[in-house]
């Protein structure tokens, strides 16, 4: 079982991410964005409570504070850019992760993955599942993103797909989380 690495030095700072969505609704791909999104051997994000974008999220739930569950399927090669991308994007977004030793998590993420070549292209399928404190399923995240990376499985698939990952599910669990606020 593989757990999302401990990226608390990422990388990936907020202010540097592109919105997934135009102000037309459209992602940079031209496709309609998605409507309505691990913990790790020690940490996933132990500072995790910042402000959301005022444009982007009207009302986040600000009582709810995420935890990462491990990611199941997903290669160790792939996780750094995923973990990475899921801490920053989330900041950007204001949703609150909660750290381990922190406040108590009131839901949780777990994440499957798997990963198919077919005709010189990679698809990564995700599933993650929101579970309230007592491991009910009160919400599902899931799609799938196509990569055309060298290789087979797991070996073709590079970190702007991860990336294109983390910010789907952050920015579905996101809006989920401003619905469920009001």
């Amino acid at each position: 079982m593989l757990a999302l690495c401990a990226c608390t030095g990422s990388a990936v700072e907020p202010s540097s991410l592109q919105p997934l969505t135009s102000e037309s609704g459209q992602n940079t791909s031209g496709q309609l964005a998605s409507p309505a999104g691990t913990q790790t051997e020690s940490t996933l994000f132990s500072n995790s409570s910042v402000a959301a974008t005022p444009s982007r999220v009207a009302a986040i739930n600000s009582s709810a504070r995420i935890q990462f569950a491990p990611a199941i399927g997903v290669s160790a090669e792939a996780v750094p850019p995923l973990a990475a991308r899921l801490r920053a994007r989330a900041a950007q977004r204001g949703v609150t992760v909660a750290g381990a030793g922190g406040p108590s998590a009131t839901h949780v993420l777990k994440g499957y993955f798997s990963a198919f070549s077919d005709k010189g292209e990679t698809t990564v399928i995700y599933v993650w599942d929101v579970l309230d404190p007592a491991g009910n399923r009160v919400h599902r995240i899931q799609g799938q993103q196509k990569d055309a990376g060298k290789g087979d499985g797991w070996a073709a698939v590079t970190t702007p797909t991860m990336e294109a990952i983390a910010d789907r599910t952050i920015d579905e669990l996101a809006l989920w989380l401003s619905s469920a606020a009001g």
